[in-house]
Order: C-alpha cells, then sequence, then structure tokens
C-alpha cells in the first residue's frame, strides 16, 4: 500500500457541520484570525520558502467578497481558513499610464505581487496543512469555474453553505462539488518489469503508468483491465488496490493499483495511437539509465504515478 500520498495530506479539520451556518463566511472575511488561500487561474499563492502564501482576510482589500469567488476550506487550533478565487480577467482593463481601472484594482495590485504556482508542481513539497488546504482550494474553484448552471434546467445557481453547494432558484435542486475516479496503475510482467507509456499530448521523453476513467457501470478492477489492453493491447490478471488521491485538475481522484499482466498473456505491446502513442516494458536498471542518460522524463513527485513507480522501483529512481 502506498501512504503519504503529496496530496492526500491534510491537518485541517474540514468542519463540514458548519458549512450550513448562516453569516459564517462574512463572520470569518472580517476575523483577524482567519488565513485565507489565493487562488488565480487554478494556481494557489506560494511563498519563497515552498508553503502557502496564507494572508489574513482582514488585510485583503475587496471585501466582501461575492459568494462565488469564496469558500470555507475548515479549521483548526491556530485559524479558520478561507479560499479566495481571483477573478480570470483580474487588473486586464489598465488606463492610459497602464494603472488597473477594474473595480478591483488593489486585489489586482496584490495578485500581481504574489507567485503563483501549480499544484501539481509543488504540492509534493507542501506539509501536510498545506496540502490539504491547497488542494482543496484548487478543486473547489475549478467545480464553481465550470458549472455556473443548473444541468437540469440551465438557468444560473446560486452559491450556498459555504462554498460547497449551488442552488437554482427556478427548479430548487441542489448541485454538489463532483469527482471523476480514475484508474492508475502500475502493470508488471512475469520479469517484474513494469510498463509505462508515452501520451500523445505530453512533452517528448515523457513516460509515465497507464490512467483512465471509470465508465459507468464499471468495477474499478475492470477498468484497470479495460484501460491497460485498449491503449496498449496487454492482458491484467491480478489487480491490487494500493491507494488513492485528489487530482483536481480539474476534478479527478486518483485511484492506484498494481496489476499484473495475466499469466500465459504475451507482452507485446500494440499502442492504440491515440491517447497512447509509445509504451513499453523496462526493468529496473533499464529504467535508471534512461532516466539518469536524459531521454526518459518520469512524471512529477505530487502525482500518484511517480509514488507508484517508486514504490515498484524500490525508491526513489535517479
Amino acid at each position: 500500500m502506498l501512504s503519504n500520498l503529496p496530496l492526500a495530506r491534510s491537518a485541517v479539520d474540514p468542519d463540514s457541520d458548519a458549512r450550513r451556518t448562516p453569516g459564517l463566511l462574512g463572520r470569518l472575511a472580517v476575523d483577524p484570525r482567519t488565513l485565507v488561500v489565493l487562488v488565480h487561474h487554478g494556481r494557489v499563492a506560494t511563498r519563497p520558502d515552498g508553503g502557502l502564501d496564507l494572508r489574513r482576510s482582514t488585510e485583503l482589500p475587496g471585501s466582501p467578497w461575492p459568494p462565488d469567488q469564496l469558500g470555507y476550506l475548515g479549521r483548526d487550533d491556530d485559524a479558520a481558513y478561507l479560499v479566495l478565487v481571483l477573478p480570470e480577467d483580474l487588473g486586464a482593463e489598465r488606463d492610459l499610464d497602464g494603472v488597473p481601472v477594474h473595480e478591483d484594482a488593489a486585489l489586482a495590485d496584490l495578485a500581481a505581487r504574489c507567485t503563483f504556482s501549480h499544484l501539481r508542481d509543488v504540492g509534493d513539497a507542501f506539509g501536510d496543512r498545506d496540502a490539504g488546504l491547497a488542494t482543496t482550494a484548487v478543486a473547489l474553484a475549478a467545480w464553481h469555474a465550470r458549472h455556473p448552471r443548473c444541468p437540469r434546467c440551465g438557468e444560473p445557481t446560486q452559491v450556498v453553505e459555504s462554498g460547497w453547494v449551488r442552488r437554482c432558484d427556478v427548479d430548487h435542486s441542489l448541485h454538489y462539488p463532483r469527482t471523476d475516479p480514475a484508474v492508475i496503475m502500475a502493470v508488471t510482467d512475469a520479469e517484474d518489469r513494469i510498463l509505462l507509456g508515452h501520451a500523445a499530448h505530453w512533452p517528448e521523453g515523457r513516460f509515465s503508468t497507464l490512467a483512465g476513467y471509470v465508465e459507468p457501470g464499471e468495477s474499478l478492477e475492470n477498468a484497470v483491465r479495460r484501460e491497460v489492453h485498449e491503449e496498449t493491447g496487454v492482458v491484467v490478471g491480478p489487480v491490487q488496490y494500493m491507494g488513492s488521491q485528489p487530482w483536481p485538475f480539474p476534478a479527478s481522484l486518483m485511484l492506484g493499483f498494481s496489476a499484473r499482466v495475466a499469466p500465459g498473456a504475451g507482452t507485446d505491446v500494440r499502442v492504440d495511437g491515440v491517447e497512447i502513442t509509445d509504451a513499453r516494458f523496462f526493468a529496473r536498471e533499464e529504467l535508471r539509465a534512461a532516466v539518469r542518460e536524459g531521454w526518459l522524463h518520469l512524471p512529477m513527485r505530487s502525482s500518484i504515478a511517480r509514488s507508484l513507480i517508486e514504490d515498484w522501483f524500490g525508491g526513489p529512481v535517479g
């Protein structure tokens, strides 16, 4: 089993019962103890030392903020935490001197002075508290951005329950953040070689474990077998669950597995040429040499793929 996966860590109580408290966000926004995670273009504000650049709510301009920009992330013994999603066009409109003329000019100035980092690149360096806060903040921001309207009637929805529910005032339906289950698997053969593939949209030389979304009516184990066979032609037999972590880009839950090539099945690889353009089995020394020579690049350390590969390898690859 995989443990301590980078984006599966958290040290903050989600305090989900409090989300329904009327006026919660307004009270927290004016409480000087409240800390805020800033999200802009799907990235989180970070400090030079690698942690989250958390800001006191009372020190941020623009309050009160629109409800679809704000969400409650929970609390610990030190503080309550909010996410503030900055508008994508923040600071885009400027006067002749280049000064933002948007009504949120002060917030645009703050954003310009912040460093925003992609969670995929920095999540493994975060402590448990920051990893949990950042992952939840990015996931909520992505959900709100993609679901502003009711999927039943198409009318705009209102944000309620401290950013965790959207309500349609026309048909009165409630809509919750979605999570898309995806399987990701370290497939090995009888020689204990690992199967890695190169996706069509990746940079040259990037190889990783195979992965894919779970289809309706499908078990996780069957999803592993189907995806591997569809993408490489390899037939998988035994499947073992290894662990999971959120991957909010925009809304996945990555469910990690180890899998073995079915007894008697061949190891000839036939890529689909659409999603996967190259795939091959690697022995440990072959993988180590490819990484050292620089022609093969492994996935980032924040991914469960990297954890699966290094679990099979027996430690860091390099």
